[in-house]
């Protein structure tokens, strides 16, 4: 059986020295469940890269992007990651999380250790593998 890999598109959002994150609903199934991972989502039909990340962002929490730049693509055999990069204009408290189990502002040194509180889980989880790798990737350039 040949699955074409999925494309998303998912944005690195920074303020000052952080990032926002999502932790991720911890329901088995999804993809990096109950672990940090970078707002985003599936490219539908006859979206673009760039559209497709707008309107994810939207309807995760509510930001409307302001400019935005194409970061990278991580491509591996389940899914094609666009990775763009935004600033985060707002206070996190003006976002609304429609989507994941908590949200926050990581450091670059919670990102290296790969783990961080969450205050609404009630303990530190784990970001992921390669949500982790992106960010470290991002650090690394800067």
């Amino acid at each position: 059986m040949n699955h074409q890999p999925v494309h998303v598109s998912i944005a690195i959002l920074y303020q000052e020295n952080q990032y926002l994150m999502q932790l991720r609903d911890n329901i088995p199934g999804i993809a990096a469940p109950g672990r940090w991972a970078l707002f985003g989502g599936h490219i539908e039909p006859g979206e673009t890269p760039e559209i497709a990340l707008q309107r994810e962002i939207i309807e995760e929490i509510g930001y409307e992007l302001p400019t935005f730049t194409e970061f990278g693509l991580y491509p591996d055999e389940k899914i094609i990651r666009h990775v763009f990069q935004a600033p985060l204009l707002v206070e996190l408290n003006q976002l609304v999380l429609n989507e994941g189990w908590d949200m926050g502002l990581l450091t670059s040194e919670d990102i290296r250790r790969g783990n961080c509180y969450s205050a609404i889980a009630g303990e530190v989880r784990p970001l992921g593998d390669v949500h982790q790798q992106i960010m470290l990737d991002f650090i690394n350039k800067k």
